[in-house]
């Protein structure tokens, strides 16, 4: 008999629900309770630590909600998945990393491999440990892209502004020498940047890694008949972000509809930590309008 449970997603934001996007289009009769994290938004420039312990509390809070598997739709929490799935078991737990670097090798097997992706990710190797993993001794270059997160949160996702920025991110990366054969797009933010980052990237193959990860999950997992997403945020609602609403379905009812706050989450701390730039200041330092 087939298991009516949910499936829970979760991420620090809107980037999650890239994954969210792609894992209703290849399983379109599976359940669905999704979780951004709002209140502690980013999680890219955050410790190891804290990012492990927001995973396992953002995971828990999923779990009281019945769902048969979780899927970490963020890479930098996805760093934190032995330990969550150990917090869990038996539960079971999927992150974004081991399949977005499959799909890069697949598109670039021999590499240069490119990966842009959070401070967080960059700096812990993630990705290159993880394409090390697969057997593969492909040269990478890795860039962190911290402007991209809160161009995709504030719905910044072209125009001038928002060029100029991707160019200064990926210019140098993609000058390398041998020039990088596969991007990989090592964060879940931003596939919503994607029209920006293809351009600037010309004819290297873009890797997007909540597509891949929708895929490999299609592979592994049983289809249901009974779709009815459930959305949460820990603070503000996501679905309130004109990002948002284009990066997850939206044009369906149940996603306004079924926005609630997550008690759990949202009653934690929200601790200290530098505020995200908004668009205002992104504005304010790169022109425009």
């Amino acid at each position: 008999m087939s298991d009516p449970r949910p499936i829970g997603v979760f991420d620090s934001g809107m980037g999650g629900l890239t994954v969210m996007r792609a894992l209703m289009t290849r399983l379109p009769g599976e359940s669905f309770v999704y979780l951004g994290d709002t209140a502690r938004l980013p999680y890219g420039t955050k410790s190891a630590d804290t990012v492990r312990r927001y995973a396992v509390q953002a995971s828990r809070a999923l779990v009281a909600r019945g769902v048969k598997l979780i899927v970490i739709a963020c890479n930098t929490a996805s760093v934190s998945l032995p330990q969550v799935q150990e917090s869990l078991a038996p539960l079971p737990v999927m992150g974004v990393i081991e399949p977005g670097a499959k799909a890069a090798l697949a598109a670039a097997p021999d590499g240069p491999i490119a990966v842009i992706a959070t401070e967080g990710t960059v700096k812990g190797g993630t990705y290159r440990s993880a394409i090390r993993a697969q057997g593969s001794n492909a040269p990478i270059v890795q860039q962190a892209c911290p402007l991209f997160v809160p161009l995709a949160e504030e719905g910044l996702i072209d125009g001038p502004i928002v060029d100029a920025i991707v160019h200064r991110y990926l210019d140098p990366l993609l000058a390398t020498v041998p020039k990088p054969k596969a991007l990989l797009l090592g964060c879940t933010h931003y596939p919503a940047l994607k029209a920006a980052i293809s351009a600037a990237a010309g004819d290297v193959v873009l890797v997007d890694s909540a597509m891949t990860t929708a895929t490999a999950m299609r592979r592994s997992w049983r289809r249901m008949d009974n779709f009815s997403p459930d959305f949460f945020s820990s603070w503000q609602p996501v679905a309130t972000r004109p990002a948002a609403l284009r990066h997850a379905n939206a044009s369906s009812p149940a996603f306004h509809r079924h926005w609630r706050s997550c008690p759990a989450i949202a009653a934690s701390p929200r601790n200290r930590w530098p505020a995200r730039p908004t668009a205002p200041a992104i504005r304010a330092r790169y022109g425009g309008r």
